[in-house]
């Protein structure tokens, strides 16, 4: 069904792809993995003929999808048989409603009016929309924007459908819910899917095949997910864990995993697992009563919290349940309908720019929205001059977060995860006092977390507060001291992460899963004990 042959991309001399052969079948789900900034968006667009007729550059060898040549087919005449989902679902959007949405790709292919409105109904059912079918689309949240843009795609009835980061702003429960969908569409109607996905421990359980792209210097690798996810840099923690006990083959699902727990969970009997540390910093951050409204939407309901100085407090909850609405209302520039908020003694909205700056940040889910200069020198540049700091201070935190982005390149070409870190650089420059995160690992692989999750401790360590809302539960068990769940508007749990965590099947990591009921969170968890014993 899509056939790469030879196929080599690159961008004004530089490569970015090099040497890909490879074939899949019909009615196969593929997962591709690899590196922030490895190609992966640029393997998936050469799908449909997006590379090279829309992004230009330069392409030598051929794609084959369902016999037709993308040299010779551009994007209009591959819309029948591909349909695609890219990383920010409301840059493709061109209606106004969901309903209008998820009808507008057959009114393209002059669908039947009649079968229109069968595929819309059953769309809206298989995803979980019919509640938001008439709701406009820049009111919807991110994870619920996600839903609409996979379900556009899914009406048109396409042959192959090629995702790249579906399930980035889902939340686990809704993560799980289109996957499942999609697992279906695979095997009871032969689809071909195609996705990239950085959040591999959702997604390698369904894979029937996994492609790891290294980058340009190496030709991608497809096989096995189990034997190309031990060999690949990038890899669930259950295939971690496996590689650490010696399980072969690899696992790559909890069910596989928990088979094979058993002698682990033995040696590692009566651990009594990390103590939750005791925050006795001074109070950074009050809100009492916070009320956010969104027209007749009532998004925060009267809600109240308090954050010290060291502490990592992560939100969690389902899509549309206010976390981003109550983190813009926190840092000041969000509008608040009710209730109070004070940022180390002052109302960060009676603050002027700079002043807020240097006690509360906020990087926001899309976060290209904070970059508006010519190149990545000039972008850390300003950042330094904005928050005065010596110059080279935001470009040795991208360097950490995110090594290897050139000074002269323009912050739109970059990938997904070079662009979060680059805005994640800016924001962590001030130092403020309060950082808040919303969706802060979007893009970002394995490695990229684990520099993130450590450039937060350092700051917690010295004295800053984070906050985050995140659906990523492996990042929560890596980073949180504390976790609070909202629904509805409202906080419905808020304790320690690991009790918060390990208290819910939907948001337990999955060494969590495999181990239970031994109190561990993470492989390098394991690794300790182990060592111990």
């Amino acid at each position: 069904m899509i056939r790469f042959d030879g196929v080599s991309v690159s961008y004004e001399g530089t490569t970015v792809l090099s040497g890909v052969d490879f074939e899949l079948p019909e009615g196969e789900l593929c997962l591709v993995v690899g590196g922030t900034g490895a190609g992966k968006s640029t393997l998936l667009r050469a799908v449909n003929g997006l590379v090279p007729h829309f992004t230009g550059g330069t392409m030598t060898g051929r794609v084959l999808v369902d016999g037709r040549d993308t040299r010779t087919h551009p994007p209009r005449e591959l819309a029948d048989v591909v349909g695609v989902v890219g990383q920010d679902p409301i840059a493709g959007f061109v209606t106004d409603t969901v309903e209008e949405e998820l009808a507008y790709s057959m009114e393209s292919l002059a669908v039947p009016e009649a079968v229109m409105r069968k595929r819309v109904e059953e769309t809206l059912d298989l995803l979980g929309l019919a509640d938001l079918r008439d709701r406009t689309l820049s009111t919807l949240s991110g994870g619920q924007q996600q839903r609409v843009a996979i379900g556009a795609a899914l009406t048109a009835h396409p042959r192959v459908l090629v995702l790249d980061e579906p399930t980035s702003a889902l939340d686990p429960g809704a993560a799980e819910d289109v996957l499942a969908a999609l697992h279906r569409l695979v095997h009871d109607l032969g689809m071909t899917v195609l996705i990239a996905e950085h959040r591999l421990e959702r997604v390698a359980q369904y894979a029937d095949s996994v492609l790891w792209v290294p980058g340009a210097a190496a030709p991608p690798v497809l096989g096995d997910p189990g034997q190309v996810l031990a060999e690949a840099p990038v890899a669930p923690p259950v295939v971690r864990l496996g590689q650490i006990a010696g399980w072969e083959p690899p696992p790559v699902s909890i069910r596989d995993a928990r088979r094979k727990a058993g002698g682990l969970r033995e040696r590692l009997a009566g651990v009594s697992g990390k103590s939750p540390e005791p925050v006795a910093g001074g109070v950074l951050l009050t809100a009492t009563g916070v009320d956010v409204r969104h027209g007749a939407t009532h998004a925060v309901r009267g809600v109240g919290l308090t954050v010290r100085a060291g502490e990592r407090l992560v939100l969690m909850g389902r899509n549309g349940s206010g976390k981003s609405s109550l983190l813009w209302a926190l840092q000041g520039t969000g509008k608040r309908a009710g209730g109070a908020v004070a940022v180390s003694g002052d109302d960060p909205a009676k603050l002027k720019p700079a002043a807020r700056r240097s006690r509360i940040g906020l990087v926001p889910q899309r976060p290209s929205d904070l970059l508006y200069l010519h190149t990545v020198a000039a972008e850390c540049a300003q950042a330094d001059s904005e928050s005065d700091k010596p110059q080279g201070t935001c470009r040795a935190l991208l360097d950490r977060l995110a090594p290897g982005v050139a000074d002269p390149v323009h912050p739109r070409d970059l990938s997904e995860g070079q662009r979060l870190a680059l805005v994640l650089a800016i924001a962590l420059t001030p130092a403020p006092d309060v950082l808040l995160l919303d969706e802060p690992t979007r893009g970002l692989d394995y490695p990229a977390k684990s520099r993130l999750a450590e450039v937060l401790g350092e700051l917690a360590d010295a004295g800053h507060a984070i906050v985050l809302a995140t659906h990523d539960v492996e990042f929560v068990a890596e980073t949180a001291t504390r976790v609070a769940v909202m629904a509805d508007g409202e906080i419905v749990t808020d304790g320690p992460a690991a009790d918060v965590v390990t208290s819910s099947p939907v948001f337990a990591p999955q060494v969590a899963k495999v181990l239970a009921p031994l109190p561990l969170l993470t492989v390098a968890d394991v690794t300790a004990e182990l060592e111990r014993v």
